[in-house]
């Protein structure tokens, strides 16, 4: 890693060498929770700049306004400036609850003419859907959070390499152990698609949820008890939202506390009903969600996912 990240921070400045990789520039912002650490936001910054990256800070990324980082009116405004920002990426500082709020305001349509690749999760999922559904269908990414996996005392490298391996165009294709393999190989292409389930759901009769049809719908979550998790994939299958999907990729749901009337009744519990009840096949194990490794996955980009025994693979179509 460090000849890799040392040769990244020379191209970084512009050396000639074409052996040496040009990172991507980075545009920080906070589109929902405030930021409780705003020394997060310099440490996430320094990291990136590290690994060769030019790095700017919105001017109202450390804001706060009760939960928010700032008023509406300012969060919407961060999206402009990013937009306008003429950096290559931009990269929410965190997630939290605030998005919500937002969607109204934003003009997806413009926001899907810049040139600027977004990148978020969480909260975020809400933009990303937004895009889809309002802004042309404009794809995005799934990825890391810069104060959630780039201000941690240890860093996690596979994390920053697939991010910036993502945004430079040259991740095609990410691997992942399918902890519930199939019972037969797969070969299955359409459009990637999902986030938070959370967030996902709370968009499901409104204007900004997206009409995916034979798409692969990857789900995570946080904090909420796998009954919870079951009364809102029930949701999306009542609504038809999982009938039209080819497959259901399931990320990490951490940080929830077993009740003791659960007896036997868990995450496996829900997964199976909910395969019970529909024709497309639901993978488990993608690493999303909170968790120590984040890959960087595209929202919205024509994906093909393979899968044989406990090997499986999202491929999508190569984007510079």
């Amino acid at each position: 890693m460090s000849q890799k990240t040392g040769a990244a921070a020379q191209a970084g400045r512009g050396d000639a060498n074409e052996a040496l990789v040009q990172q991507p520039s980075i545009y920080l912002f906070s589109p929902a929770g405030a930021v409780q650490e705003r020394t997060r936001i310099a440490k996430a910054a320094k990291t990136l700049r590290t690994a060769g990256c030019e790095v700017n800070i919105d001017a109202a990324a450390g804001a706060r306004l009760m939960r928010f980082a700032g008023s509406d009116e300012e969060r919407a405004a961060a999206f402009a400036r990013a937009a306008a920002s003429g950096m290559d990426v931009a990269l929410a500082t965190r997630g939290g609850y605030g998005m919500h709020r937002l969607m109204h305001r934003l003009d997806f349509k413009r926001l899907a003419k810049s040139k600027v690749q977004w990148v978020g999760m969480s909260d975020f999922t809400a933009f990303s859907l937004g895009m889809l559904s309002q802004g042309g269908g404009a794809p995005t990414w799934s990825g890391p959070l810069a104060t959630d996996q780039f201000a941690a005392d240890e860093r996690d490298d596979v994390t920053l390499e697939a991010f910036l391996e993502a945004m430079r165009g040259e991740l095609e294709a990410v691997g992942f152990v399918n902890t519930r393999p199939a019972a037969r190989s797969l070969d299955i292409k359409g459009t990637l698609w999902g986030g938070n389930l959370c967030v996902l759901t709370s968009l499901l009769g409104t204007r900004f949820f997206p009409e995916i049809k034979g798409g692969i719908l990857f789900l995570e979550d946080v904090g909420e008890h796998p009954y919870r998790i079951e009364r809102m994939l029930l949701q999306l299958l009542h609504a038809g939202v999982l009938a039209r999907q080819k497959a259901i990729v399931l990320g990490h749901f951490t940080q929830f506390k077993p009740a003791a009337n659960d007896r036997g009744f868990k995450l496996k519990t829900v997964i199976e009903f909910v395969q019970s009840q529909i024709k497309a096949p639901i993978l488990t194990g993608l690493p999303a969600g909170h968790v120590p490794t984040v890959l960087t996955l595209p929202i919205g980009r024509p994906t093909r996912l393979l899968a044989a025994g406990r090997d499986a693979f999202l491929v999508w179509e190569h984007h510079h």
